[in-house]
Protein backbone atom coordinates (compact mmCIF):
# COMPACT_ATOMS: atom_id res chain seq x y z
CA UNK A 1 0.00 0.00 0.00
CA UNK A 2 1.31 3.45 -0.90
CA UNK A 3 1.52 5.55 2.28
CA UNK A 4 2.55 8.70 0.41
CA UNK A 5 6.26 8.30 1.16
CA UNK A 6 8.91 8.10 -1.55
CA UNK A 7 9.68 4.51 -2.48
CA UNK A 8 13.32 3.66 -3.19
CA UNK A 9 15.34 0.51 -3.76
CA UNK A 10 17.99 -0.60 -1.30
CA UNK A 11 20.68 1.35 -3.21
CA UNK A 12 18.77 4.63 -2.90
CA UNK A 13 17.43 4.60 -6.44
CA UNK A 14 13.70 5.38 -6.89
CA UNK A 15 11.73 2.21 -7.52
CA UNK A 16 10.26 3.50 -10.79
CA UNK A 17 11.77 5.51 -13.65
CA UNK A 18 10.12 6.99 -16.75
CA UNK A 19 12.28 8.33 -19.57
CA UNK A 20 10.49 11.51 -20.63
CA UNK A 21 12.34 11.94 -23.92
CA UNK A 22 13.86 9.09 -25.88
CA UNK A 23 14.29 8.98 -29.64
CA UNK A 24 13.98 6.79 -32.66
CA UNK A 25 16.31 7.32 -35.60
CA UNK A 26 13.88 7.03 -38.46
CA UNK A 27 15.36 6.78 -41.95
CA UNK A 28 13.91 7.99 -45.22
CA UNK A 29 14.01 4.42 -46.56
CA UNK A 30 11.75 3.29 -43.72
CA UNK A 31 9.34 6.22 -43.79
CA UNK A 32 8.68 6.08 -47.54
CA UNK A 33 7.22 2.59 -47.09
CA UNK A 34 4.40 4.20 -45.08
CA UNK A 35 3.70 6.97 -47.59
CA UNK A 36 0.88 6.92 -50.15
CA UNK A 37 1.28 4.91 -53.39
CA UNK A 38 1.93 8.01 -55.49
CA UNK A 39 5.01 8.83 -53.45
CA UNK A 40 6.21 5.24 -53.25
CA UNK A 41 5.93 4.84 -57.03
CA UNK A 42 8.59 7.55 -57.36
CA UNK A 43 10.80 6.06 -54.67
CA UNK A 44 14.17 6.64 -56.38
CA UNK A 45 13.38 10.25 -57.20
CA UNK A 46 11.93 10.89 -53.73
CA UNK A 47 14.97 9.47 -51.95
CA UNK A 48 17.47 11.35 -54.10
CA UNK A 49 16.70 14.33 -51.84
CA UNK A 50 16.09 14.11 -48.05
CA UNK A 51 12.39 13.73 -47.30
CA UNK A 52 12.76 16.49 -44.69
CA UNK A 53 15.23 19.38 -45.17
CA UNK A 54 18.00 19.61 -42.62
CA UNK A 55 19.99 22.54 -41.28
CA UNK A 56 23.51 23.43 -42.39
CA UNK A 57 25.40 22.62 -39.18
CA UNK A 58 26.49 18.98 -39.17
CA UNK A 59 26.74 17.98 -35.51
CA UNK A 60 28.96 14.89 -35.91
CA UNK A 61 31.88 16.06 -38.03
CA UNK A 62 35.32 15.39 -36.44
CA UNK A 63 36.10 19.12 -36.22
CA UNK A 64 33.26 19.38 -33.74
CA UNK A 65 33.90 16.38 -31.50
CA UNK A 66 36.79 13.90 -31.42
CA UNK A 67 35.46 11.86 -28.50
CA UNK A 68 34.59 8.20 -28.91
CA UNK A 69 31.24 7.95 -30.63
CA UNK A 70 28.80 5.08 -30.07
CA UNK A 71 26.44 5.91 -32.91
CA UNK A 72 23.28 3.80 -32.96
CA UNK A 73 20.15 3.46 -35.05
CA UNK A 74 18.24 1.24 -32.63
CA UNK A 75 15.33 -0.93 -33.65
CA UNK A 76 12.66 -1.81 -31.10
CA UNK A 77 14.60 -4.83 -29.80
CA UNK A 78 17.70 -2.77 -28.99
CA UNK A 79 15.54 -0.07 -27.39
CA UNK A 80 13.82 -2.71 -25.27
CA UNK A 81 17.22 -4.02 -24.16
CA UNK A 82 18.17 -0.47 -23.16
CA UNK A 83 15.05 -0.19 -21.03
CA UNK A 84 16.01 -3.46 -19.35
CA UNK A 85 19.55 -2.16 -18.87
CA UNK A 86 18.40 1.03 -17.18
CA UNK A 87 15.49 -0.65 -15.33
CA UNK A 88 13.27 1.99 -16.94
CA UNK A 89 9.52 1.46 -16.77
CA UNK A 90 8.63 3.40 -19.94
CA UNK A 91 10.11 5.71 -22.53
CA UNK A 92 8.34 8.37 -24.56
CA UNK A 93 9.64 8.26 -28.14
CA UNK A 94 10.30 11.30 -30.31
CA UNK A 95 11.71 11.45 -33.87
CA UNK A 96 15.16 12.62 -34.92
CA UNK A 97 15.43 13.81 -38.52
CA UNK A 98 11.69 14.39 -38.75
CA UNK A 99 11.93 16.84 -35.86
CA UNK A 100 12.63 19.32 -38.66
CA UNK A 101 9.09 18.99 -40.01
CA UNK A 102 8.52 22.71 -39.44
CA UNK A 103 10.80 23.51 -42.36
CA UNK A 104 8.50 21.84 -44.91
CA UNK A 105 6.88 24.48 -47.13
CA UNK A 106 4.15 22.35 -48.72
CA UNK A 107 1.24 21.79 -46.26
CA UNK A 108 -0.08 18.71 -48.07
CA UNK A 109 3.36 17.11 -48.16
CA UNK A 110 3.90 17.93 -44.46
CA UNK A 111 0.64 16.17 -43.60
CA UNK A 112 1.70 13.13 -45.67
CA UNK A 113 5.05 12.91 -43.88
CA UNK A 114 3.48 13.23 -40.43
CA UNK A 115 0.93 10.51 -41.14
CA UNK A 116 3.65 8.21 -42.50
CA UNK A 117 5.96 8.83 -39.54
CA UNK A 118 3.19 8.23 -36.99
CA UNK A 119 2.17 4.98 -38.68
CA UNK A 120 5.83 3.92 -38.80
CA UNK A 121 6.31 4.69 -35.10
CA UNK A 122 3.22 2.72 -34.12
CA UNK A 123 4.05 -0.24 -36.36
CA UNK A 124 7.78 -0.52 -35.65
CA UNK A 125 7.86 0.44 -31.96
CA UNK A 126 4.64 1.12 -30.06
CA UNK A 127 2.94 -2.13 -31.05
CA UNK A 128 6.05 -4.20 -30.20
CA UNK A 129 6.53 -3.38 -26.52
CA UNK A 130 4.06 -1.80 -24.08
CA UNK A 131 6.89 0.20 -22.51
CA UNK A 132 7.10 2.39 -25.62
CA UNK A 133 4.78 5.37 -25.80
CA UNK A 134 4.77 7.82 -28.70
CA UNK A 135 4.44 11.53 -29.36
CA UNK A 136 2.79 12.30 -32.68
CA UNK A 137 4.36 14.42 -35.38
CA UNK A 138 1.93 17.18 -36.45
CA UNK A 139 1.74 19.19 -39.70
CA UNK A 140 1.36 22.69 -38.28
CA UNK A 141 1.54 24.04 -41.83
CA UNK A 142 -2.23 23.36 -41.84
CA UNK A 143 -3.92 23.64 -38.44
CA UNK A 144 -6.99 21.63 -39.48
CA UNK A 145 -4.78 18.79 -40.70
CA UNK A 146 -2.75 18.95 -37.49
CA UNK A 147 -5.91 18.69 -35.37
CA UNK A 148 -7.07 15.64 -37.33
CA UNK A 149 -3.67 13.97 -37.11
CA UNK A 150 -3.38 14.57 -33.37
CA UNK A 151 -6.86 13.10 -32.86
CA UNK A 152 -6.04 10.09 -35.07
CA UNK A 153 -2.68 9.42 -33.38
CA UNK A 154 -4.13 9.62 -29.86
CA UNK A 155 -7.37 7.70 -30.44
CA UNK A 156 -6.15 5.10 -32.97
CA UNK A 157 -2.47 4.64 -32.09
CA UNK A 158 -2.65 5.39 -28.36
CA UNK A 159 -0.09 8.18 -28.52
CA UNK A 160 0.24 10.44 -25.50
CA UNK A 161 0.39 13.78 -27.28
CA UNK A 162 1.79 15.83 -30.11
CA UNK A 163 5.07 17.48 -31.04
CA UNK A 164 5.38 21.18 -31.86
CA UNK A 165 8.67 22.16 -33.53
CA UNK A 166 10.49 24.95 -31.73
CA UNK A 167 12.02 26.17 -34.98
CA UNK A 168 11.29 26.25 -38.68
CA UNK A 169 7.71 27.52 -38.80
CA UNK A 170 7.07 31.03 -40.18
CA UNK A 171 5.06 32.13 -37.12
CA UNK A 172 5.54 31.52 -33.37
CA UNK A 173 3.37 28.93 -31.70
CA UNK A 174 1.17 31.39 -29.83
CA UNK A 175 -0.19 32.72 -33.12
CA UNK A 176 -4.00 32.40 -33.43
CA UNK A 177 -3.52 30.15 -36.46
CA UNK A 178 -2.30 27.33 -34.20
CA UNK A 179 -4.87 27.67 -31.43
CA UNK A 180 -7.16 24.87 -32.68
CA UNK A 181 -4.28 22.42 -32.05
CA UNK A 182 -3.91 23.52 -28.44
CA UNK A 183 -7.68 23.37 -27.95
CA UNK A 184 -7.82 19.83 -29.33
CA UNK A 185 -5.02 18.69 -27.02
CA UNK A 186 -6.92 20.25 -24.11
CA UNK A 187 -10.08 18.39 -25.18
CA UNK A 188 -8.22 15.11 -25.54
CA UNK A 189 -6.39 15.61 -22.25
CA UNK A 190 -3.06 14.85 -23.90
CA UNK A 191 0.31 16.60 -23.77
CA UNK A 192 1.98 18.93 -26.25
CA UNK A 193 5.77 19.13 -26.36
CA UNK A 194 7.74 21.96 -27.90
CA UNK A 195 10.88 20.05 -28.76
CA UNK A 196 14.06 21.89 -29.61
CA UNK A 197 15.61 21.56 -33.03
CA UNK A 198 17.86 23.55 -35.30
CA UNK A 199 16.73 24.95 -38.64
CA UNK A 200 18.02 26.43 -41.85
CA UNK A 201 17.84 29.82 -40.17
CA UNK A 202 20.78 28.79 -38.02
CA UNK A 203 23.12 28.91 -41.02
CA UNK A 204 23.63 32.65 -40.61
CA UNK A 205 23.33 32.87 -36.81
CA UNK A 206 26.48 31.03 -35.80
CA UNK A 207 30.13 30.76 -36.81
CA UNK A 208 31.17 27.46 -35.19
CA UNK A 209 29.46 24.07 -34.61
CA UNK A 210 29.89 24.33 -30.85
CA UNK A 211 27.98 27.61 -30.88
CA UNK A 212 25.11 25.70 -32.45
CA UNK A 213 25.30 22.99 -29.79
CA UNK A 214 25.30 25.58 -27.00
CA UNK A 215 22.56 27.92 -28.23
CA UNK A 216 20.47 26.45 -31.03
CA UNK A 217 18.20 24.53 -28.65
CA UNK A 218 17.63 27.09 -25.93
CA UNK A 219 17.06 30.22 -28.04
CA UNK A 220 14.03 28.80 -29.95
CA UNK A 221 12.57 27.47 -26.68
CA UNK A 222 12.86 30.88 -25.03
CA UNK A 223 11.21 32.51 -28.02
CA UNK A 224 8.30 30.04 -28.08
CA UNK A 225 7.81 30.12 -24.32
CA UNK A 226 7.69 33.92 -24.28
CA UNK A 227 5.24 34.04 -27.19
CA UNK A 228 2.90 31.42 -25.68
CA UNK A 229 2.87 33.11 -22.28
CA UNK A 230 2.26 36.63 -23.60
CA UNK A 231 -0.33 35.52 -26.17
CA UNK A 232 -2.73 34.33 -23.47
CA UNK A 233 -3.07 31.06 -25.35
CA UNK A 234 -3.52 29.00 -22.17
CA UNK A 235 -5.97 31.29 -20.38
CA UNK A 236 -8.96 28.96 -20.71
CA UNK A 237 -7.23 25.63 -21.36
CA UNK A 238 -7.19 24.06 -17.91
CA UNK A 239 -6.39 20.45 -18.91
CA UNK A 240 -3.60 21.29 -21.34
CA UNK A 241 -0.06 20.35 -20.34
CA UNK A 242 2.80 21.86 -22.34
CA UNK A 243 6.42 20.68 -22.13
CA UNK A 244 9.64 22.31 -23.31
CA UNK A 245 12.24 19.64 -24.01
CA UNK A 246 15.93 19.33 -24.89
CA UNK A 247 16.97 22.77 -23.65
CA UNK A 248 17.32 22.17 -19.91
CA UNK A 249 15.63 24.37 -17.34
CA UNK A 250 18.23 26.96 -16.35
CA UNK A 251 16.69 29.60 -18.59
CA UNK A 252 13.19 29.26 -17.14
CA UNK A 253 13.34 31.26 -13.86
CA UNK A 254 15.10 34.16 -15.57
CA UNK A 255 12.59 34.29 -18.40
CA UNK A 256 9.56 33.97 -16.12
CA UNK A 257 10.76 36.91 -14.06
CA UNK A 258 11.12 39.00 -17.23
CA UNK A 259 7.72 37.95 -18.62
CA UNK A 260 5.77 38.46 -15.41
CA UNK A 261 7.27 41.90 -14.89
CA UNK A 262 5.86 42.86 -18.30
CA UNK A 263 2.50 41.15 -17.84
CA UNK A 264 1.86 42.87 -14.53
CA UNK A 265 1.66 46.17 -16.42
CA UNK A 266 -1.44 44.90 -18.25
CA UNK A 267 -4.86 45.59 -16.63
CA UNK A 268 -5.96 42.48 -14.70
CA UNK A 269 -9.03 41.85 -16.86
CA UNK A 270 -6.85 41.79 -20.00
CA UNK A 271 -3.81 40.07 -18.51
CA UNK A 272 -2.76 36.62 -19.76
CA UNK A 273 -2.49 33.97 -17.07
CA UNK A 274 0.91 34.27 -15.42
CA UNK A 275 3.53 31.52 -15.87
CA UNK A 276 3.69 31.14 -12.08
CA UNK A 277 -0.04 30.35 -12.06
CA UNK A 278 0.40 27.76 -14.80
CA UNK A 279 3.23 26.21 -12.79
CA UNK A 280 0.97 26.01 -9.76
CA UNK A 281 -1.68 24.33 -11.92
CA UNK A 282 0.99 21.86 -13.12
CA UNK A 283 0.47 22.78 -16.77
CA UNK A 284 4.11 23.59 -17.62
CA UNK A 285 7.00 21.12 -17.71
CA UNK A 286 10.70 21.37 -18.55
CA UNK A 287 13.51 18.91 -19.07
CA UNK A 288 15.83 18.73 -16.09
CA UNK A 289 19.23 19.10 -17.71
CA UNK A 290 22.76 18.78 -16.41
CA UNK A 291 23.13 22.47 -15.58
CA UNK A 292 24.74 23.54 -12.34
CA UNK A 293 21.65 25.64 -11.70
CA UNK A 294 19.11 22.85 -11.09
CA UNK A 295 19.12 23.24 -7.31
CA UNK A 296 18.39 26.96 -7.74
CA UNK A 297 15.79 26.19 -10.41
CA UNK A 298 13.92 23.90 -8.01
CA UNK A 299 13.98 26.58 -5.33
CA UNK A 300 12.41 29.05 -7.77
CA UNK A 301 10.11 26.76 -9.78
CA UNK A 302 9.40 23.89 -7.42
CA UNK A 303 10.17 20.26 -8.23
CA UNK A 304 6.81 19.34 -9.80
CA UNK A 305 7.58 20.68 -13.29
CA UNK A 306 10.87 18.94 -14.15
CA UNK A 307 11.39 15.79 -16.23
CA UNK A 308 14.34 13.40 -16.53
CA UNK A 309 15.23 12.22 -20.03
CA UNK A 310 17.81 9.85 -21.45
CA UNK A 311 17.86 11.43 -24.93
CA UNK A 312 19.03 7.99 -26.11
CA UNK A 313 20.49 7.44 -28.67
CA UNK A 314 21.34 11.08 -29.44
CA UNK A 315 24.14 11.50 -26.93
CA UNK A 316 26.63 9.20 -28.60
CA UNK A 317 29.01 9.20 -25.62
CA UNK A 318 26.31 8.25 -23.09
CA UNK A 319 24.50 5.14 -24.26
CA UNK A 320 24.55 3.16 -20.99
CA UNK A 321 21.10 3.89 -19.56
CA UNK A 322 21.89 2.25 -16.24
CA UNK A 323 24.82 4.61 -15.83
CA UNK A 324 22.70 7.61 -16.84
CA UNK A 325 20.12 6.84 -14.16
CA UNK A 326 22.84 6.24 -11.57
CA UNK A 327 24.50 9.57 -12.41
CA UNK A 328 21.24 11.41 -11.82
CA UNK A 329 20.48 9.55 -8.59
CA UNK A 330 24.01 10.31 -7.34
CA UNK A 331 23.55 14.08 -7.64
CA UNK A 332 24.31 15.77 -4.31
CA UNK A 333 22.42 18.96 -5.10
CA UNK A 334 18.97 17.33 -5.23
CA UNK A 335 16.98 15.67 -2.46
CA UNK A 336 15.60 12.15 -2.79
CA UNK A 337 11.99 13.35 -2.90
CA UNK A 338 12.79 15.71 -5.79
CA UNK A 339 14.64 12.96 -7.65
CA UNK A 340 11.62 10.68 -7.36
CA UNK A 341 9.34 13.38 -8.75
CA UNK A 342 11.67 14.16 -11.65
CA UNK A 343 12.31 10.51 -12.52
CA UNK A 344 8.74 9.26 -12.20
CA UNK A 345 5.89 11.32 -10.76
CA UNK A 346 6.22 14.32 -13.07
CA UNK A 347 6.54 12.46 -16.39
CA UNK A 348 3.68 10.18 -15.35
CA UNK A 349 1.46 13.24 -14.79
CA UNK A 350 2.67 15.15 -17.85
CA UNK A 351 2.01 12.28 -20.24
CA UNK A 352 -1.06 11.01 -18.31
CA UNK A 353 0.39 7.51 -18.08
Amino acid sequence: MNNGKSRHTSNGRPAHVIDADGHVRETDEEIIEYMSPGYRSRRDAMLYFPLVPHHGWHRSIPANDYRHQDFRVPDWREWAQKLDEGKIERTILYPTRFMHIGQIGNPKYAAELCRAYNDFLHDRFLSRDRRFRGMALLPLQNADAAVKELRRAVTRHGMVGGILPAEGLPRPLGHPEYRPIFKEADRLGCALSIHSCTSLRDNDRFLEPNEVAALAHVIPQMRQFTNIMISGLMNNLRRLRVGFLEAGCGWVPYLISKIEERLERIPPKERPVLPSVLLARRQLYFQCGEEMTVKRDIELLGDSCLLWASDFPHEATKTDLNELVREFVARKDLGSASKKKILYDNPKRFYAL
